[in-house]
């Protein structure tokens, strides 16, 4: 699907400005503590001019032939563009903690790692992550390492998304 740039896109949101938009697709998921499972996933990312991206996150549990079966993961935040190729993220899940990123953006990719991680007292411990999104054949392609719950930094969710 064809991807203009928007006429008001700040400059600083230039490494990033592939992003814009809803994208919809499915993934894979892994933990040491739980089951593995796969999903439907639908990211929207949005701008107003000013130097950031406005994020939204959901995601549903499927089962093996891709039919849905309940609501899993939301997160919401914004993506944050302080001078062009530098990122920092701030993202708030459904399930009780929010997170500070700092990265780089830059040819299609962008990597990021935590800075801080806080969670209300009802939810699981999380303490790292490193997230990696990348444009590939004009896809959108992820990968989000996690350390939580006693288990050191590894491989959580993945997923492949089209332009909606």
């Amino acid at each position: 699907m064809p991807f203009e740039l928007p006429d008001n896109l700040h400059p600083n949101c230039g490494p990033v400005a592939w992003l814009l938009g809803t994208w919809r697709g499915n993934g894979h998921g892994t933990y040491p503590t739980i089951e593995s499972f796969q999903f439907g996933q639908e990211l929207i990312f949005t701008h107003d001019g000013r130097p950031f991206f406005h994020y939204m996150s959901r995601a549903w549990i499927v089962d093996e032939e891709g039919e849905f079966v309940r609501d899993a993961a939301m997160e919401t935040g914004f993506l944050r563009c302080p001078e062009p190729g530098k990122v920092e993220f701030l993202l708030s899940h459904n399930i009780g903690f929010s997170e500070i990123w700092y990265g780089a953006a830059d040819g299609g990719k962008v990597e990021m790692h935590t800075a801080g991680v806080s969670f209300t007292e009802t939810a699981k411990e999380v303490t790292a992550g490193s997230r990696m999104y990348g444009n590939v054949e004009g896809d959108l392609l992820y990968a989000f390492d996690m350390a939580a719950v006693g288990q050191e930094l590894q491989p959580h969710t993945w997923a492949r998304l089209q332009r909606a």
